[in-house]
């Protein structure tokens, strides 16, 4: 798919065809992600920080399951 840069205010811009909105399960107001690959630019809706966080978070989880598991009780 092609994509038109237009000038929005003192800047540029790309519109996303609503389709594009739909697949990425965004919407007007929603935060989208810039990442700098091999390949060129990704365009993402999730937070690649918070990703990297959560992958910590359940690895620590399954580590200390029965550790966890006592403190809730």
């Amino acid at each position: 798919m092609k994509l038109k840069i237009s000038a929005i205010g003192n800047s540029a811009g790309v519109i996303l065809p609503k389709e594009i909105l739909a697949r990425l399960r965004l919407e007007k107001g929603d935060e989208l992600y810039v990442l700098e690959t091999p390949d060129g630019i990704k365009l993402t809706p999730f937070d690649p920080t918070l990703a990297e966080q959560m992958a910590v978070a359940e690895q620590i989880m399954r580590e200390d399951r029965q550790v966890l598991h006592k403190l809730a009780q």
